[in-house]
């Protein structure tokens, strides 16, 4: 009974969608979501940078920190960017 949706009930909902959200404010959710899966995207691609480098031999213990290093949601979008601390290896082997 409710497993089957067709045209009729499609536009049903997104005009439902549209008069409960309004036009004006649709087109701002979309940009918003974007931006927010763009900051997704761009933190798992620095977890698995910080993975791939945390499995690599260590460098001589008074070797100078590297640079900190800013992650932006978009290019030029500098009012979401933020610094990312590195992580130090504190264990001795």
């Amino acid at each position: 009974m409710f497993g089957r949706l067709g045209a009729p009930e499609i536009i049903l909902i997104l005009v439902v969608i549209i008069l409960l959200f309004g036009a004006k404010k649709l087109p701002d959710m979309a940009r918003s979501l974007g931006k927010s899966a763009r900051i997704l995207k761009s933190e798992a691609k620095a977890m698995k940078e910080e993975g791939k480098t945390s499995t690599t031999p260590a460098g001589p213990p008074n070797e100078e920190p590297p640079a900190q290093r800013t992650i932006q949601a978009a290019p030029g979008d500098v009012t979401s960017a933020r610094p990312v601390t590195e992580p130090t290896d504190t264990t001795k082997r």
